[in-house]
């Protein structure tokens, strides 16, 4: 007898194809719910070593606020989260997507990023299988609550876009807002900003958020986590800071 559609997408990672909803593609609005900022993952907890910056006065306004955003899309965000999603998205087959949650896991060297992210991820990956489920992500599912996978938001949120027949460039571009978005929200209590200034820095980054789409397409998966020391080591430091705002 042969496969049945969800058997094969099961057994090879295959996607299914983008059918419009009143001229929308179908994965649109459910990948703008993964971009939110109000998902209930978390992310409001988590500064990810921008309260180091902003505890030595090294991020201190909105200018200041850009120019560490643009780094950290740049220099960890690119080789990390938009990579992975890329990989994930263009998967030949599951195996690519465990082997690329265990190196985000590995490559996560400050410990409280590293449980962050498994934190978030989880959520995200409890989220997504509620409510966009698809046979790779469910396996993700069984994966991350057997403690085979740890978990991460990008795969997560990758695995809907693929599911939903959404193109590899747009699920990085989402997966990368969705992080600088919620940086920014916190960057608007932290430093603190005035909303308006967290809305110019959302619009002056999106053209950092098109290169880093681009190089995903072109790393190589030993790319992966090849970020830059200087975030890592504030990163690193934030878990002895005297007084904290955020988890990480």
């Amino acid at each position: 007898m042969p496969a049945t559609p969800t058997e094969v997408e099961a057994a090879a990672g295959a996607t299914t194809n983008p059918m419009p909803t009143g001229g929308l593609p179908r994965y649109l609005l459910p990948l703008l719910q993964f971009a939110d900022s109000a998902l209930p993952t978390g992310a409001f907890s988590h500064s990810f070593g921008l309260e180091t910056y902003v505890s030595e006065g090294v991020v201190h306004d909105g200018d200041s606020f850009a120019r560490w955003l643009d780094a950290y899309v740049r220099d960890q965000l690119t080789p990390t989260d938009a990579l992975a999603a890329h990989l994930v998205a263009t998967a030949p087959d599951a195996e690519v997507v465990w082997r690329v949650d265990d190196l985000l896991r590995a490559q996560a060297l400050p410990r409280q990023v590293r449980e962050a992210s498994a934190h978030l991820g989880r959520r995200t990956v409890a989220i997504a299988a509620a409510n966009h489920p698809s046979p790779l992500l469910l396996a993700y599912a069984d994966r991350v609550g057997a403690g085979e996978s740890a978990g991460h938001p990008a795969v997560a949120t990758a695995l809907v876009g693929r599911g939903l027949g959404a193109p590899a460039s747009t699920v990085v571009a989402l997966v990368l807002h969705a992080a600088v978005t919620s940086l920014a929200q916190n960057a608007v209590r932290a430093v603190p900003l005035g909303q308006d200034a967290g809305q110019r820095v959302l619009a002056g980054i999106q053209p950092r958020i098109a290169e880093a789409v681009a190089a995903a397409s072109e790393l190589p998966i030993d790319a992966l986590g090849a970020v830059a020391p200087g975030l890592e080591i504030a990163q690193m430091r934030h878990e002895r800071q005297r007084a904290r705002m955020f988890m990480s």
